[in-house]
């Protein structure tokens, strides 16, 4: 796999993606470096989350190709920024949806708790076990979630402006200019006045504080998939469970770039060869074939999981 890795040379994209993963506990981290617009990972590497790991990355690209990138998507870590701006200063740099929701969505949970805390009686049964409810998207609710939800709502005032409020939040992102995203924002903030909603609050004030990155984004030109980076990092987790028992540190950075891409360059219809053993599988290409390494035998599994080609397969029982 590292040779297969180290013939394809430095990459050099326009528009990168830019978050970090848990490997272990104890709060030991891994930063993953995606291409958005080929849709791959391209760097897994560092020892935290810290500046001097993030500028390992720029080192490895070198001078030449960082100067080439015209789109860096991150959380609103301040370490990340830092390096990119000293490092990529032509780059801007984007907000990524994700994180923003993702606090919103906090909020309202922080609400629905002080509710349940609040009320007694029948008022509160309306809001037991309705947390997920509550906090997915509607277009993702069974017609039962749907029917609690209206319920839910109906019967409690404070919650139904707080899921307002949220649901209402992801239109900004869909705002073409920065004028517009402002206007917006501010009509929004505006509303949360008399609410009583300390946690929207908060929000609407880290929102203020790292509002360039959501400018950036309603450029027409800086529009890319924002998903795309917390998609690789499931997949890396995917990846860690199949691993279990293997200590080897690269294992993960070998394995993230074919199984996370999509791209044609790496996956070919050609025959593999299955060695099969007791507890895994290595799948490796004959005649040329690029290596591609899993950890479970199911041909068919394999090939639904990452959306490969039909392959012609030989399985050769070999003990070691």
């Amino acid at each position: 796999m590292q040779a297969q890795l180290s013939q394809a040379g430095t990459p050099g994209p326009t528009a990168i993606g830019i978050d970090e993963i848990s490997i272990r506990q104890g709060q030991t981290y891994r930063m993953v470096v995606s291409d958005l617009l080929r849709r791959r990972p391209i760097w897994f590497g560092g020892a935290d989350r810290k500046e001097a790991s993030m500028a390992l990355f720029y080192d490895w690209r070198g001078e030449k190709k960082t100067l080439g990138v015209r789109l860096v998507v991150m959380d609103r870590r301040q370490p990340f920024r830092n390096v990119t701006v000293a490092r990529a200063p032509q780059a801007a740099i984007l907000s990524a949806k994700f994180h923003s929701m993702r606090h919103l969505s906090k909020a309202l949970d922080e609400v629905r708790k002080s509710e349940y805390r609040r009320l007694s009686g029948r008022d509160r049964s309306y809001i037991k076990g309705q947390k997920y409810t509550l906090l997915s998207q509607r277009e993702n609710l069974t017609p039962a979630g749907r029917q609690n939800l209206k319920k839910l709502l109906a019967a409690n005032q404070r919650l139904n402006t707080a899921y307002l409020l949220k649901e209402s939040f992801g239109q900004l992102w869909d705002c073409q200019r920065e004028a517009w995203a402002r206007r917006f924002f501010d009509n929004w903030r505006t509303s949360l006045k008399w609410q009583r909603l300390k946690p929207y609050q908060k929000c609407a004030e880290m929102i203020e504080r790292h509002w360039d990155g959501i400018a950036a984004y309603c450029k027409p030109e800086n529009k890319v998939s924002l998903g795309f980076v917390e998609g690789v990092n499931n997949k890396i987790r995917v990846i860690q469970r199949r691993a279990y028992g293997l200590h080897t540190k690269s294992i993960c950075a070998s394995r993230s770039s074919p199984v996370c891409s999509r791209s044609s360059e790496t996956h070919e219809n050609r025959p593999l060869v299955f060695l099969m053993s007791q507890k895994s599988a290595i799948a490796r290409g004959s005649s040329g074939t690029p290596v591609i390494d899993c950890t479970f035998s199911p041909a068919e599994t394999f090939r639904r999981a990452f959306k490969f080609p039909p392959f012609r397969v030989e399985l050769v029982d070999r003990r070691w």
